[in-house]
């Protein structure tokens, strides 16, 4: 039970009201957009706001005045989800109008607080904590193509609340933490555009009409000679088979093991991967075909699903490195694009025509050496900050269950 003074309440009885969001109409030339709409793009899981991108639509003025947000609103998203997703993401509205006003999509219900009973932070916090936990499955139900929440159900949710004084310093201590991950974000944005600029200049030779002193152009067959499809075995979660890698195990140019298949039969000993194998992802969505990493014995053993191709370079020509940066070059990727085939809800690449792109690279294998060097280091400094990022929210999320259960005291967070 929390500290003596918290009261238990439902959701509902904390609320001045409870109302849905407004589209309204798309402006044309003729009708000036008269108010600014928050979707479901607008708000993530952590309970944060994008305003940068509103939809801008027309709605009529008595409409507004019913609608319209106000500073400390909070945003329930009601409706939408998908399968395994469920819905029931909380932001708190926190700016003012200005010029237009905000609303938000009939896919949201606003929860409109009783600041003399509850902060809207603190309020936000409570509900982020609820979406986050298993107990957000009660409140979901499937109809025709979306998952919509059980609003009656979710509305007499219980819910701990601590006195006023307490609510608004537990929100100030949380809202320290949430600047502290925004710096770290902030940070790692700007690595990952000194990596691109870098990129992109050291490779200028890509989008020129013809190579820089001291590069070549040849087709890229020329320095892959072999591109190998991988397996087609049925897989399964069984350990005890072989590590099976697939199209997510491709993650920023870099191999990621989370969450891995397996071969439950052996595995013909060709298909093992070796290091700094090229592994190329010729099939998915437009978004993320032409992935591409190397192999860097992150498992003492492993194989790769037949929708990934195995590229072997001459590695008297090239490095596996400097075949990876290439590949995942903004114009290489636009020309991988423009040679895949569509089928049904997802594009392929043919490893033949791949092979037919033209490569630009550095003769000298040292000054490929020396690129992949240069954004290797940005790419080291990223994987530190991020370390340091989740080592912070794993630390602010056990406290944000403490605080909010009350397991652990204000005062002595503060101390």
């Amino acid at each position: 039970m929390p500290n003596r003074g918290w009261n238990s309440v439902r959701l509902e009885d904390v609320l001045v009201s409870v109302f849905a969001g407004a589209w309204g109409e798309s402006p044309t030339d003729v009708r000036k957009p008269n108010v600014r709409v928050l979707r479901a793009t607008n708000i993530d899981s952590e309970g944060r706001v994008d305003y940068s991108r509103p939809a801008l639509r027309v709605l009529e003025n008595r409409e507004i005045s019913r609608k319209r947000l106000h500073s400390g609103d909070l945003l329930l998203e009601a409706s939408g989800g998908g399968p395994g997703t469920p819905v029931g993401r909380v932001a708190v509205h926190d700016v003012q109008s200005g010029e237009l006003d905000y609303i938000c999509s009939n896919f949201f219900r606003v929860l409109r607080p009783n600041v003399d009973l509850v902060h809207p932070g603190y309020l936000a916090h409570l509900l982020v904590a609820a979406y986050r936990s298993p107990r957000i499955w009660r409140y979901q139900q499937q109809t025709t193509g979306l998952v919509n929440l059980k609003l009656g159900d979710y509305l007499k949710q219980p819910l701990w609340i601590p006195p006023m004084q307490e609510q608004a310093r537990i929100v100030e201590i949380l809202a320290g933490f949430e600047a502290a991950e925004q710096g770290i974000d902030a940070s790692i944005s700007k690595v990952r555009n000194v990596r691109h600029g870098a990129l992109l200049t050291s490779m200028d030779s890509v989008g020129s009409g013809k190579p820089a002193s001291g590069w070549v152009r040849v087709p890229l067959k020329d320095i892959v000679p072999s591109a190998e499809y991988g397996i087609s075995e049925a897989l399964d979660r069984d350990a005890r088979g072989v590590p099976v890698l697939r199209m997510n195990n491709i993650q920023s140019a870099r191999i990621n093991t989370d969450d891995l298949r397996y071969c439950p039969i052996p595995v013909p000993s060709k298909f093992f991967l070796r290091r700094r194998d090229v592994l190329f992802n010729r099939t998915n969505s437009m978004e993320h075909i032409g992935k591409a990493a190397m192999w860097r014995d992150e498992l003492p053993s492993a194989t790769f699903a037949s929708y990934l191709v195995r590229l072997i370079p001459d590695l008297q020509r090239v490095t596996p490195e400097y075949l990876v940066e290439w590949l995942m070059h903004p114009l290489v990727r636009q020309r991988v694009r423009s040679i895949s085939t569509v089928a049904v809800q997802q594009v392929n690449v043919n490893p033949s025509r791949l092979r037919e792109l033209e490569i630009d690279l550095p003769a000298d294998l040292a000054e490929q050496r020396r690129i992949v060097a240069t954004l290797e280091a940005c790419d080291e400094q990223i994987g530190r900050e991020e370390e340091e990022l989740n080592k912070l929210r794993e630390f602010k999320q056990g406290l944000v269950d403490d605080l909010l259960s009350g397991r652990v005291a204000v005062p002595a967070v503060s101390a």
